[in-house]
């Protein structure tokens, strides 16, 4: 199990985490939010293959007044089957590989791992498929990750999306262990 804890917000987010030596990842979490303007809840279950892609994601969230599903799977030839409950849609999201829920830092270690971003120099622009919280709203948006620097126990990674960059440090596995003024694992 890995807690993060917001740093600005009142915000934890707690995962169990089962890492192959390949690439693969399996998750299954939960994120609190419980601020005077946001508060709901959301669970995930995400699924990486062997390439480090994200193959499947299932999020429910719940706020006050509603509760709201999201499941995106990628398919073989690369398209990602959308669905709210009304039946898939399908999206290209510009082929993209990787999927990040907004808050929840998990999803900023499936690219770090898929890349090695923590283990050797590299830099990427990346289509992602972004998913709000707790609206479930999915679109595809342009994420940087450049290598800053690598070490045996932490490396430090730039995350950059739109306006936003921060430099997340990671440990020996690719696993956020500070975000700062996001989340810092506990």
């Amino acid at each position: 199990m890995i807690t993060w804890q917001g740093i600005h917000e009142p915000r934890l987010e707690q995962v169990r985490l089962l890492l192959s030596s390949d690439q693969r990842l399996r998750a299954s979490g939960r994120l609190v939010a419980a601020g005077p303007d946001e508060q709901f809840n959301a669970s995930f279950e995400v699924s990486v293959g062997e390439s480090g892609q994200v193959n499947r994601l299932l999020l429910r969230t719940a706020t006050v007044s509603e509760e709201r599903q999201c499941s995106l799977s990628r398919t073989e030839d690369g398209a990602w089957l959308v669905d709210h409950g009304q039946g898939a849609k399908r999206e290209t999201f510009n082929g993209a590989l990787d999927v990040d829920v907004q808050f929840a830092v998990l999803f900023n270690t499936i690219p770090i791992r898929r890349l090695n971003l923590h283990r050797e120099e590299g830099e990427f622009d990346l289509p992602v498929v972004w998913v709000s919280l707790p609206e479930l709203s999915v679109k595809v948006v342009t994420q940087s990750y450049k290598t800053m620097s690598v070490g045996d126990d932490v490396s430090v990674v730039r995350f950059k999306s739109g306006g936003f960059e921060q430099k997340i440090k990671v440990d020996q596995n690719g696993l956020v262990l500070d975000y700062p003024l996001i989340s810092k694992r506990i």
